[in-house]
């Protein structure tokens, strides 16, 4: 019963959770019967979480983490454990207020990023329909530097259509090939021009690689545009057995606006002529 974590990777990621609760109990100086008194969860079942065999449910798990004084979230996740200094500085700057957060995250960029070639290297985020693999390729050739359209790179990398590769790998494959294949152009490339697939910037490690490696430009548009667009290239995708497609676009532009507007300049093509997005574009980049 898969449910139950019979196979081997989902034991393995029990294991891992339950070692993370032991050892946030052992760090604070408490007893299983103290933690099971503070959770409401019993000492029988946290002796089982914390060996691998069981498998709590999200609000168990909320409850032990409240218990702890500790996020669900580090308690779940694959990822390693982070240093300590990384755990102070994330609870350090949970307490900034957006404006000194946006100020922090430039003083690490001015101190710590690789400068060389980074305004060298022009990098398009946005939503499909925005114009990125065509507004690129003008400016690549304007500029006369090789375009690169990230999700062909990664395409060409694993040998499958992109649909192949959620349908077969999964969410979690994609993202990894992401991150390696934007690796691996910014490595190979000094001065380049390159398209990135819309939802990158939901990727927090490959979107701060991307801003830290290029001169990043968000290609925003109207949701009738981008809509109109994508249809005109005859993906029918957006429309497909989704009535309201539409709302969903404008919900998930809403949501990424925060992420994309973290792009060094912003290009509205709204309205504009391919040619003078073209422009409006070429004018945005650093001289």
């Amino acid at each position: 019963d898969t449910r139950r974590g019979s196979e081997p990777a989902h034991e393995a990621y029990l294991r891992r959770v339950g070692e993370r609760v032991r050892l946030a109990r052992t760090r604070r100086g408490m007893s299983r019967k103290a933690l099971s008194q503070a959770s409401h969860v019993s000492e029988r079942y946290l002796a089982e979480l914390e060996r691998g065999a069981g498998n709590a449910s999200l609000i168990v798990l909320r409850q032990i983490a409240d218990a702890l004084g500790v996020e669900v979230a580090s308690l779940v996740s694959t990822g390693p454990d982070l240093p300590p200094d990384a755990a102070l500085i994330l609870q350090h700057v949970q307490r900034l207020s957006p404006q000194e957060l946006s100020e922090a995250r430039q003083l690490l960029l001015r101190t710590f990023a690789q400068a060389s070639g980074t305004h060298r290297r022009i990098a398009l985020v946005g939503l499909r329909g925005a114009g990125k693999t065509t507004l690129g390729q003008r400016a690549a050739k304007a500029l006369g530097v090789p375009f690169v359209e990230l999700d062909r790179e990664i395409e060409r990398a694993c040998g499958m259509e992109l649909s192949e590769i959620f349908a077969s790998h999964g969410q979690q494959m994609f993202r990894q090939l992401e991150r390696q294949c934007l690796e691996t152009v910014i490595e190979r490339f000094d001065d380049v021009v390159i398209a990135t697939g819309g939802s990158l910037v939901t990727e927090p490690g490959t979107y701060d690689r991307l801003l830290a490696s290029c001169f990043v430009v968000w290609l925003t548009a109207s949701p009738d545009e981008h809509m109109g667009r994508v249809l005109a290239q005859g993906d029918l995708r957006p429309m497909a057995d989704s009535p309201q497609a539409m709302d969903d676009l404008r919900m998930i532009l809403e949501s990424r606006k925060p992420l994309y507007a973290k792009a060094d300049a912003v290009v509205d093509t709204s309205g504009k002529a391919e040619g003078d997005a073209v422009e409006q574009l070429l004018a945005a980049l650093p001289k």
